[in-house]
């Protein structure tokens, strides 16, 4: 070898050792599936999304039904017309154990509330995903994550709530009916079919509709809560990253778990009213028992029973809600991540 070759070699040295540095930095971190805008498995994010909120809704609400029963037939109940026995969720449940048929009791109105709960979560996400994915301009994934503020999650899960609560409506209207009477009960819906050949019937197509302008104004517990959830979750991918964990970007079930339920308690202490009031208003006779209107429902309620009213199944509420949230999360976030493998695998 030549003197200038000797000059030189520390040189060559350097830039093969920059360009195998180089090599190795575009092939890593691994991206998640779920991080590009379209995978190798052809799925988009909108469709891992929808089938994530599908799953996610199915299993939370045959894991949570019965306390979903115990907390509607609380948020209807009137004192004014109630025995002298006080109606609390553990007289809720022993009147529901102790019947010929607890386990039929216990998971009545369970096909309007699973198609309800699973139809709506995999629109919710569906519409998030979509009205996301506007906001930031049609950018790939990992993009419009970095992009997207608390003001755009805030934004996109009410966009998608709205269109959610519109197309599943009629859904709720039906499984508040079946899960605040029992089979047996005078005027009760002895199924889903013949509910809402009923309502059809005597309400017309309107009575498919009832509740859905507090359903709407609902429609903020879903936006505040993603509005905390997103970006928490953001700022603790970022704070694992920086420790020197994978970056790939699943969250951990522990992480799920608690930053699920900071967002869920967020959302839930602003907006519980508006579901008492919804209930009492897609329920029977609503207009002869709970007042007309969501201003007469309100007034009569405060009339009645003041504040509280307004907070009534507030307890079996929380103890639903927290492990429905649970449940949900877990179920959407692994569903979200590992879905596309499991395509791909297929």
């Amino acid at each position: 070898m030549d003197e200038t070759a000797l000059k030189n070699q520390p040189m060559l040295d350097a830039i093969a050792l920059h360009d195998r540095d180089r090599d190795l930095d575009c092939s890593s971190p691994p991206l998640s599936p779920a991080m590009s805008d379209r995978n190798d498995a052809g799925l988009s994010p909108a469709v891992v999304e929808s089938i994530a909120g599908l799953s996610a809704g199915s299993v939370a609400t045959l894991v949570v039904h019965p306390l979903d029963i115990v907390k509607t037939r609380m948020q209807i109940h009137r004192s004014s017309t109630a025995p002298k026995q006080p109606l609390t969720t553990m007289s809720l449940i022993r009147s529901l154990t102790q019947n010929p048929h607890p386990v039929a009791s216990l998971y009545r109105g369970l096909t309007p509330n699973l198609i309800g709960n699973a139809s709506s979560w995999a629109s919710f996400f569906f519409f998030k995903s979509r009205i996301e994915r506007l906001l930031a301009g049609g950018t790939d994934r990992t993009t419009r994550d970095r992009t997207l503020s608390t003001p755009h999650f805030l934004l996109s899960a009410a966009g998608a709530g709205a269109l959610t609560q519109v197309l599943t409506n009629p859904v709720w209207v039906l499984k508040t009916r079946m899960l605040s009477s029992d089979r047996g009960d005078a005027g009760a819906y002895p199924s889903m079919l013949a509910g809402a050949r009923r309502i059809l019937a005597t309400e017309g197509w309107r009575g498919f509709y009832r509740g859905l302008a507090v359903g709407l104004v609902g429609v903020s517990h879903g936006a505040v809560q993603f509005a905390v959830y997103e970006p928490a979750k953001r700022v603790y991918l970022r704070a694992r990253r920086a420790a020197g964990a994978p970056d790939d970007g699943r969250l951990g079930n522990d992480a799920t778990v608690l930053l699920s339920s900071a967002a869920k308690l967020a959302a839930g202490a602003v907006t519980y009213p508006y579901q008492v009031l919804r209930s009492r208003l897609q329920n029977y006779d609503a207009d002869a028992r709970f007042g007309r209107g969501v201003r007469g429902v309100a007034t009569q309620l405060w009339r009645e029973e003041g504040f509280r009213g307004f907070y009534r199944g507030l307890v079996p509420g929380v103890v639903r809600v927290m492990p429905a949230t649970w449940v949900t999360f877990l179920v959407y976030e692994n569903v979200k991540f590992y879905l596309p493998g499991w395509w791909h695998g297929a």
